[in-house]
């Protein structure tokens, strides 16, 4: 058993990820990454490292009680040093400054007569506050620097509010793309998921807009998009299906193949777990899951010299070589990944369920008679939980079987296919591509 351990535990350093995304998180987002690791980590293990990565990250921030908390443990301390409670008070004084600063444009805008007088037009709008409320640019700005430094200090919630309050009134163009971003990340810590995902939306339009003629920009910043937003994508069950056709998008779907193929990790993860979720009977949407799965498929395929992993490599098993064994083995190393991983840890039961849903299914399809027993065997099942499953999976899936309890088998009767069917559909899918020919010749 000892042995078993060690060597999943050796297999989740394999794969671990997080040297692939801190280098495309803000510090304070990458903080939660390093504390699951921590709380993942064996107890007889040493943790100076991660804890020196904790510094590492936060020194440069404002929060110098915590940092000073972990420079005192790294160094076998018994309290911080004095230059941090300094450090502290100089902070405390910044933000009364700040307070002062900002107390009265802050007003403004939560005082509900100014805020119907505003308009679409931040032009507009400043002339307005500057003529009624002698309301200058330098007071919006420090709207932005207050916000950035609420940020610093670990107070998200104020951050955010701040950002959002500069970027109405703002009209520099880069001050307000940055605060996007701020007020992303800030929303992402607080838990604001819903607000996250407007975010997600308002720059996902930006890089289109702002960076159209800068192609490596637009690379460099749609990388970053992909991975702050694994935080809504994991923890905010409406953003999944969002979230997802922004990954499958032309544009994404390169940069991820370009620049940041272990995405597909989790897109794979998102993909086989949506299955699950309450909508899947509609037939619109599990043709939609259906149309996912081939479109992911075709990546794996496409990316599996550049990147594989024990859950890439499970939909590869499954669904590009049919080959059972091989899947079943991955299948058992991807729950020891996804446990181990801080998005998808708890989407682990759900993809191991939804996985041996897509094992039953792909094997009924090309099975005539199904041994009982070896598709248990196959699904890490025993042979009463299998005989379970399999009538489960009848009834939901409605496929013409039979059960024959004395032999131990399932009947399947796959209906044959209807040629003319096969026709239209090869009929539907020419003329399409002769619609898109000519159009782009057209152009």
């Amino acid at each position: 058993m000892a042995a078993s351990d060690g060597d999943n535990q050796e297999l989740v350093k394999k794969y671990s990820l997080l040297a692939q995304l801190i280098p495309n998180l803000d510090r304070h987002m990458a903080y939660p990454l390093l504390n699951f690791l921590e709380d993942q980590t064996p107890e007889d293990e040493d943790i100076s490292d991660i804890t020196q990565m904790k510094y590492a990250l936060l020194k440069e921030t404002n929060m110098f009680d915590f940092v000073g908390d972990l420079y005192a443990q790294l160094n076998g301390l018994k309290e911080r040093p004095q230059e941090y409670t300094k450090k502290r008070e100089d902070v405390l004084a910044r933000r009364e400054k700040f307070e002062e600063e900002t107390e009265k444009i802050q007003n403004l805008l939560g005082d509900t007569d100014v805020i119907n007088n505003l308009r679409s037009d931040k032009t507009s709008n400043m002339n307005f506050l500057k003529e009624t409320h002698n309301v200058t640019p330098q007071m919006v700005d420090q709207l932005y620097e207050f916000g950035q430094f609420q940020y610093a200090c670990g107070d998200y919630g104020s951050a955010s509010e701040l950002l959002y309050q500069f970027r109405i009134l703002s009209t520099d163009n880069d001050k307000v793309n940055a605060a996007t971003w701020g007020k992303l990340a800030a929303d992402i810590l607080s838990v604001n998921w819903e607000s996250a995902l407007e975010e997600v939306t308002k720059l996902k339009e930006s890089i289109e807009s702002r960076l159209f003629n800068n192609p490596l920009a637009q690379l460099q910043h749609r990388t970053w998009l992909c991975h702050w937003s694994l935080f809504p994508f994991f923890n905010y069950e409406p953003a999944r299906e969002t979230l997802t056709e922004l990954f499958f998008s032309p544009a994404y779907i390169n940069t991820i193949q370009t620049s940041c193929p272990w995405i597909l990790r989790y897109l794979c993860a998102a993909i086989i777990t949506n299955r699950n979720r309450p909508s899947g009977k509609s037939n619109f949407v599990y043709g939609n899951y259906q149309k996912q799965l081939k479109d992911l498929v075709r990546v794996v395929r496409q990316e599996q010299y550049e990147y594989n992993d024990p859950v890439t490599s499970f939909v590869k098993a499954l669904l590009l070589d049919f080959d059972f064994e091989e899947a079943q083995k991955r299948l058992l190393e991807a729950d020891e990944i996804l446990r181990a991983d801080f998005f998808l840890v708890a989407s682990a039961d759900a993809f191991l369920d939804a996985a041996r849903h897509l094992i039953s299914e792909s094997y009924c399809k090309i099975h005539q008679r199904i041994d009982i027993k070896d598709l248990s065997t196959r699904l890490g099942l025993t042979h009463a939980e299998g005989e379970k499953w399999i009538v489960n999976l009848i009834r939901d899936t409605r496929v013409d079987a039979k059960i024959d309890y004395k032999a131990g088998t399932v009947l399947m009767n796959h209906p044959p296919v209807n040629v003319y069917q096969q026709v239209i559909e090869r009929t539907k899918g020419g003329f399409f591509r002769t619609q898109v020919l000519s159009q782009a010749v057209g152009k």
